[in-house]
């Protein structure tokens, strides 16, 4: 899993920043007021603590924010991420965890909330009579319908 600070934008501007004030490793962590090997380490790409952290942003004279990664949106479903958990437990078989896996994507599908219908404003509307308007408005339920059915695998008259 990624860090949630840029550990590489720190560990290059602590770099630059003992550089530029021509001081050794260990007056900078001094006057940082962080540890020795805190700091090194840091230089090193290795994540302080909070507090280390804190004294070093402190001592850059920049603000902690600009250290955090932005935050990635969920890009897996949740079915995936179940099928990895279950293809990592020790108490399954790749059989059994690809089983358990199946049913879990099958219940999700049938079971998670559907994506809301679609809403479609014809610039026409206003010429359509009332029966015409009701003649498109069965037509796309029919067909709404017909889809529906066909992406859960039940016939139309068995409903969505």
């Amino acid at each position: 899993m990624d860090e949630p600070i840029d550990i590489e934008a720190l560990q290059t501007l602590v770099q630059q920043h003992r550089a530029q004030l021509g001081l050794s490793l260990r007056a900078a962590a001094e006057q940082a007021d962080v540890p020795f090997n805190t700091l090194a380490r840091v230089e090193k790409g290795h994540l302080p603590d909070l507090a280390n952290f804190t004294r070093i942003v402190d001592w850059l004279g920049l603000p902690p924010e600009r250290f955090f990664q932005p935050t990635r949106l969920r890009t897996e479903s949740t079915p995936d991420v179940i099928a990895y958990h279950l293809s990592r437990d020790p108490n399954l078989t790749d059989a059994a965890a690809e089983k358990i896996a199946g049913l879990v994507k099958e219940l999700y599908g049938s079971l998670a909330a559907r994506e809301t219908e679609v809403k479609v404003h014809l610039r026409a509307a206003s010429t359509f009579t009332p029966q015409a308007s009701r003649m498109l408005a069965d037509l796309l339920g029919t067909m709404q319908t017909k889809l529906v059915a066909s992406n859960t695998g039940r016939s139309p008259q068995e409903g969505a």
